[in-house]
């Protein structure tokens, strides 16, 4: 990911903040339309001359269990036909209440374009591990030539860029180590030590953190859900007695990472505490 600061443009096409949004990077040809399902039928967005256009498109929407979302990546040549089909056709998927598309308004994107996009946004995610997917393959990277290629890297780091700020994280990998001013955080249980710290993206838990094994019976379904989630994406396995992180892992606060590795309900500000053993909440307060 760049870190060069960037500025990002937005219209609001039909004056409703939570309709359709034009967005625009600097000095970028793209072009991302950010809209709800409910929209889809409405001219304000089917009549849109960017969705004619050949594309990569991502559709999010709350999972089955309620528990966080799913995310669906696709491309379309042009884009239209297929998110009719997502919306009510063939090929309908009812998960999904907002949409993302991408595309470009230079020179313009081609099938295989749109397709090395697709195949490296479905690759990321499976290596960030941090959205559930609804994609069943990994589909192959097209031949391209050298010159296209180092285009859609470019293309493809500015969407990675500009994601975040519309609101889906599916993509980013753990932050860096944090500074000496965020110091290393340590959360103990019967038999289990974790070890993370604070980032912008949330809480991270570093790989090699153990869990209990067990979560207790009143243990959050939020939290039970969590566990199982983390199982099935390899980023937790069984280590003897205990479960072990396989890999840094962001969580979206300090309280869910504690209940995660404590199995139950837990604070995480409390939780959490230095080597010195004053605790996250404590730290913050004489920041």
């Amino acid at each position: 990911m760049t870190s060069t600061p960037f500025s990002l443009r937005i219209f609001v096409a039909d004056g409703d903040p939570d309709g359709l949004r034009i967005i625009e990077r600097s000095n970028w040809v793209g072009r991302a339309l950010v809209f709800p399902r409910s929209a889809w039928a409405q001219p304000s967005v089917a009549s849109r001359s960017e969705l004619q256009q050949t594309g990569v498109y991502l559709l999010m929407g709350p999972r089955e269990d309620g528990e966080g979302e799913l995310l669906y990546i696709g491309e379309g040549d042009p884009i239209k036909p297929r998110l009719s089909a997502h919306h009510s056709g063939a090929a309908q998927k009812d998960f999904w209440t907002r949409a993302i598309c991408f595309v470009s308004m230079g020179q313009g994107l081609n099938k295989a374009h749109v397709q090395f996009l697709e195949a490296n946004l479905i690759r990321l995610a499976k290596q960030a591990k941090r959205v559930p997917l609804d994609n069943a393959n990994q589909p192959a990277e097209p031949t391209l030539s050298e010159a296209d290629r180092a285009d859609m890297q470019v293309f493809l780091q500015h969407m990675l860029g500009m994601l975040p700020v519309l609101g889906l994280h599916a993509f980013e990998p753990p932050p860096e180590a944090p500074a000496a001013s965020a110091p290393e955080l340590i959360c103990k249980g019967k038999s289990v030590v974790a070890r993370g710290y604070e980032a912008t993206q949330g809480f991270v838990v570093k790989a090699g953190s153990q869990a209990m094994l067990k979560a207790v019976p009143s243990v959050p379904a939020g939290t039970f859900t969590m566990r199982q989630q983390l199982l099935a994406l390899g980023v937790m396995v069984v280590q003897g007695n205990t479960y072990s992180f396989t890999q840094d892992y962001t969580f979206s606060s300090p309280s869910t990472a504690a209940s995660v590795v404590l199995g139950r309900s837990a604070n995480g500000r409390a939780e959490w505490k230095d080597a010195r053993g004053f605790s996250l909440k404590a730290l913050q307060a004489d920041a």
